[in-house]
């Protein structure tokens, strides 16, 4: 997909729905007894390689749940430090829509939507050997960020794996570690 004349919603639709809850355990609780949804898979202790917040180096930490309501995943986000990141500060909304997430193949795609439609890139690094992260706001600020996966070996596998788990899911053993 050749990315300088794309719009960021052309390169991909959204795949994911993410939240930052105040009481992590309670909205996992909420999503699986009241929603329905899950189970969820957790993933604890993430740091990026080479992360950046606003161009500089950051310590960043966080856990995150992800499950699938039908299509849509749904993902839960805990910080586990107060480094700086898309989690904190003025973009470290809580208990609303956080971010949206798009899966690209090519993370220069994202960085040509950004630039040309002039989207300020919050957080980028790398995830595993192959795949990379933006999260940026296209300008309609905090709660309206946008994550750009630009996928690895393994990802759509995972993906599929979480939400095979939620078919007729009968709400038992509603969290499961990863990694």
């Amino acid at each position: 997909m050749a990315g300088i004349d794309k719009t960021i919603a052309s390169l991909g639709p959204v795949m994911q729905l993410a939240f930052v809850p105040t009481d992590f355990d309670a909205a996992i609780k909420h999503w699986t007894t009241v929603m329905g949804v899950g189970p969820f898979f957790l993933m604890e202790n993430i740091r990026l390689d080479d992360m950046k917040c606003m161009g500089e180096p950051t310590d960043a930490v966080f856990t995150l749940a992800l499950a699938y309501w039908g299509d849509m995943q749904i993902e839960l986000i805990r910080p586990e430090n107060d480094a700086p990141s898309h989690l904190s500060g003025e973009y470290g909304v809580r208990d609303r829509l956080h971010h949206t997430c798009l899966l690209l193949d090519d993370i220069q795609d994202a960085y040509a939507a950004c630039e040309k439609h002039g989207a300020k890139i919050l957080v980028e690094g790398k995830v595993g050997d192959e795949g990379a992260v933006i999260y940026a706001d296209p300008g309609g600020g905090p709660g309206h960020v946008v994550e750009m996966l630009q996928t690895q070996p393994g990802t759509h596998e995972l993906f599929a794996m979480i939400k095979q788990a939620g078919v007729d899911w009968d709400g038992s053993d509603p969290v499961r570690k990863l990694g």
